[in-house]
């Protein structure tokens, strides 16, 4: 199954919704043995097509908290949520998406996601659209490498938890060293900004080049938009006393020497003392991300039938009502045939018995009245019927064969049939069935009595 993760740029609050538009976006493109196909920037109705569809979701677009959850599922916990974020939000509560962890923390809390809901379903349709229909977004700031002091640490208090005896480790262990949480701060590039029509060209090319800054201490993170030149400071001061790791985003696609005129939003900011981070490794994180956003009204749902594919299925619908119609016309018109033609051979069939016979006076069956007439009309000229015991008797004498005739111990003729009762001692050959079909006549063997039923073959 092919895998496609495009990273997501952070919604700018300056822009009205109704302005809303996704730049080119960079994208990674990997086969269903994880082996990379393309990479590179382009159009969201441009982005190639593949199974699964991964959306890197920007930090400074996704607020995380962790918090005390009731034990609710389905529409009821999605009903809940707002109320149990509502008194740390600025916005209304009811406004925004609110996604769950499936992965508990310590003190029974689980991490919540929340997104301004108009953003994240302006990306789901724009994304749905373009005919990406298996979507996944996971936060940027889950796709950070861990600390490697976090995951020892991890290691030693499982270890300690396991030798004091108890019961069951934690499903969730929070890295903290000394009592702090282990900071990974990443760079993901300069924020370019789109309100150069409201503040004017002078006034962005005057202030200082921002970044999107990435911050994550243990299953939390946040994003903000730092000057560059700040980036170490504001680092420093929000980890505190905390060992920080800090990361710059590399090998970008889209990164590479361009015009003059369109390098501004391609380059990738270096910080020193930074360490490197690829865009692949980002993408492969974000794979095994297991916190999905798109969850409750926003969950990828397969089988349901979209603006988009609905048009993409506009054609082949219509052809196929168009067929469905012709195939019911072409079946009335040839049912409609098919019973003018039998009515016209019955027609025939009725006018020839009565021309044969004319004191007939009630038409049942033509066919049938027409041979029980012919017997009648040949019983009374003296001819034998093929039905009657003298024929079948006669039949019968010349299919016996080698079966002597005085074998026979009852011959029982009723309902145009005869019964014959060969004798005990007499054995019926093989091919006494084949000699009575030579004769026109076919017999058969009841297994229970031992009669033989002969009759007319014809």
């Amino acid at each position: 199954m092919s895998t496609l993760i495009v990273l997501l740029p952070p919604r700018d609050p300056a822009v009205p919704s109704q302005e809303w538009q996704l730049p080119e976006l960079p994208f990674l493109l990997l086969d269903k043995s994880g082996r990379t196909q393309r990479a590179g920037r382009s159009a969201p109705g441009l982005l190639p097509r593949a199974s699964a569809t991964v959306l890197m979701l920007a930090a400074r677009d996704c607020l995380m908290l962790a918090t005390t959850v009731p034990p609710l599922k389905g529409p009821r916990l999605r009903q809940a949520l707002p109320n149990v974020v509502e008194d740390q939000l600025i916005q209304d509560a009811q406004t925004t998406h609110i996604a769950l962890d499936p992965q508990p923390l310590a003190g029974n809390r689980h991490v919540l996601a929340i997104v301004d809901r108009g953003w994240f379903r302006y990306i789901v349709e724009t994304f749905a659209a373009a005919g990406h229909r298996n979507l996944k977004a996971v936060p940027v700031t889950r796709c950070l490498p861990q600390p490697v002091a976090a995951a020892i640490a991890a290691e030693v208090r499982a270890e300690e938890a396991v030798a004091a005896g108890a019961d069951a480790a934690p499903a969730h262990v929070e890295p903290i060293i000394g009592g702090l949480a282990p900071v990974v701060a990443a760079v993901l590039g300069h924020v370019v900004p789109s309100t150069a029509a409201v503040l004017g060209e002078g006034a962005v090319d005057s202030a200082p080049p921002r970044v999107e800054l990435a911050l994550v201490r243990g299953p939390l993170g946040e994003g903000l938009a730092v000057p560059e030149a700040a980036v170490g400071a504001t680092v420093a001061a929000l980890a505190g006393n905390a060992p920080v790791t800090l990361y710059t985003l590399v090998d970008l696609p889209g990164s590479e020497p361009r015009m003059a005129s369109v390098a501004q939003s391609g380059r990738h900011a270096s910080v020193a003392g930074a360490l490197p981070l690829s865009f692949e490794t980002l993408a492969r994180n974000a794979i095994q991300c297991r916190f999905d956003l798109a969850q409750f009204e926003f969950a990828a749902q397969p089988w349901r039938l979209d603006r988009a594919t609905l048009r993409r299925l506009r054609l082949p619908l219509w052809l196929l009502v168009g067929t469905v119609l012709v195939a019911i016309i072409g079946a009335n018109v040839q049912w409609l045939m098919l019973s003018r033609q039998r009515d016209a051979i019955n027609a025939q069939m009725t006018e020839l018995l009565l021309n044969t016979f004319p004191k007939t006076t009630v038409v049942l069956d033509a066919p049938d009245q027409m041979a029980r007439q012919l017997q009648q009309l040949r019983v009374a000229a003296g001819e034998l019927s093929p039905d009657d015991f003298l024929s079948l008797a006669d039949g019968l004498a010349r299919s016996l064969g080698p079966i002597p005739v005085n074998g026979l111990a009852a011959l029982d003729y009723h309902d145009r049939r005869v019964d014959v009762t060969f004798k005990p001692e007499v054995k019926v050959d093989p091919d006494f069935q084949q000699r009575l079909t030579r004769n026109g006549l076919t017999g058969a063997i009841d297994s229970n009595t031992g009669k033989w039923t002969i009759r007319n073959g014809q």
